[in-house]
């Protein structure tokens, strides 16, 4: 049996320095430029992308084809912190009118986005039938985790402008909201396209049972967090130790429960961060708890853009012009379309109805989708779907990222603090 070199290049190893380099350099470099805050999502991704060119072994230490499983555990993990943060940050939840926009959202432009799109992948890229829908589904969600700049800010802050309430509603939302659309993807895939055979159950089953589970269940632990937190013992309660990681080990525990009751677990964590903030809801805790929770978010979303970053030059030739044109089609024609004519009669002026209807990040919830469908099922167009998904999100990151906080600034200035 030989010896292992000394200086072995493991590629696990390689990727870790790799993804570590690249996070400090993406947050760092800007620093030279400009005093604000940057956006950095783009430059993580262009990071990955350096790492991936330049240093040896990165490329085969990240490629989802080899492990979606990886992929799948990490993006999940980053989307349930992700959606409890993004609840316990609403304040107000006061009234329908303020909701409107959202609910159009969720209910015209989702549907209408999956099938666009799914029908573009048919048609302009020859996809077949179950990886159109896939394409379709995993775009679909905006994302809570790449989003920050357009949505409200810390708990107990005030003043939630209705843009920033409707598209931090809608993250908060529509990923969980996406899961049915997912397992139709894997129905098809599997049964082929007859909806006499399956419809009904998956009616029944991923639409209506496992979307009120996610709900109720949420709702209940969210309600229950609040009481462990913040009532009992009355006089020592655990939120006066300012200890986030209790809250941390509710929402995991609300997300198991509800996969374990085949409930939607995202939705279930979404709904428990609103339901807990009721509870007290000017609690200095919450603070408290949005900066630990943030501080996860942030370290799990830097990890997943390098890595993506990674992706695209193992991807590249996987990405036809046909593929790139359908995640540019999402991004500047299709939600912004969907979302103007949705949101007509929603009760927004005309700039703020086309900030909503434009900014649709794309992210980390199209990869946890993606990665999900292709550890329980194989696909035939799985490196275009990959290719498409990373392209698009890399898009989305430049597109919005770099132009949200000045459009945000403006909107927010000519509308007043919020309504």
């Amino acid at each position: 049996m030989g010896e292992e070199p000394f200086f072995g290049l493991d590629a696990y190893h390689v990727a870790l320095a790799t993804v570590g380099a690249g996070i400090i350099l993406a947050y760092w470099t800007p620093r030279f430029l400009s005093g604000r805050e940057p956006a950095a999502s783009a430059l993580l991704i262009l990071a990955g992308v350096a790492g991936s060119s330049l240093v040896p072994g990165m490329p085969e230490a990240v490629d989802p084809r080899a492990n979606p499983h990886l992929w799948e555990v990490v993006s999940e993990f980053a989307v349930i912190i992700a959606l409890f943060g993004t609840g316990i940050r609403i304040d107000n939840l006061a009234s329908y009118r303020r909701w409107r926009p959202t609910l159009r959202l969720l209910a015209i432009v989702m549907p209408l986005t999956i099938l666009s799109v799914a029908l573009l992948g048919w048609w302009l890229a020859g996809m077949t039938l179950a990886g159109a829908l896939l394409l379709g589904s995993v775009l679909a969600p905006t994302d809570p985790v790449l989003a920050g700049d357009v949505q409200v800010g810390p708990p107990t802050e005030g003043g939630e402008h209705p843009v920033r309430f409707s598209l931090t509603a809608e993250a908060g939302l529509n990923d969980g909201l996406t899961f049915p659309f997912v397992y139709l993807c894997l129905i098809v895939a599997a049964e082929g396209f007859a909806p006499s055979v399956w419809g009904w159950d998956w009616l029944a089953r991923d639409v209506l049972y496992r979307i009120a589970v996610g709900t109720l269940a949420g709702a209940a632990i969210g309600w229950l967090l609040g009481r462990v937190v913040f009532t009992i013992p009355r006089g020592n309660v655990l939120a006066d130790t300012g200890s986030g990681v209790i809250a941390l080990a509710g929402v995991l525990f609300c997300y198991g429960v509800t996969e374990l009751a085949e409930g939607y677990g995202f939705i279930a964590a979404f709904v428990a961060g609103l339901t807990m903030r009721r509870v007290e809801a000017q609690h200095r805790f919450h603070s408290r708890l949005h900066n630990f929770i943030e501080a996860i978010e942030h370290a799990l979303t830097a990890v997943l853009l390098v890595s993506i970053g990674g992706l695209l030059p193992v991807l590249l030739p996987e990405l036809d012009w046909q593929h790139a044109a359908i995640g540019l089609a999402l991004i500047l024609v299709i939600r912004p379309l969907f979302g103007w004519v949705a949101l007509a009669g929603a009760g927004l002026p005309g700039r703020e109805r086309a900030v909503v209807a434009a900014y649709g990040v794309r992210g980390i919830g199209s990869i946890y989708y993606l990665a999900y469908a292709a550890t329980h099922l194989k696909f035939v167009n799985e490196g275009p779907l990959w290719a498409t998904v990373a392209f698009t999100i890399f898009a989305s990151t430049v597109v919005h990222g770099l132009t949200a906080g000045w459009v945000m600034d403006w909107v927010t200035r000519s509308g007043g603090p919020g309504r």
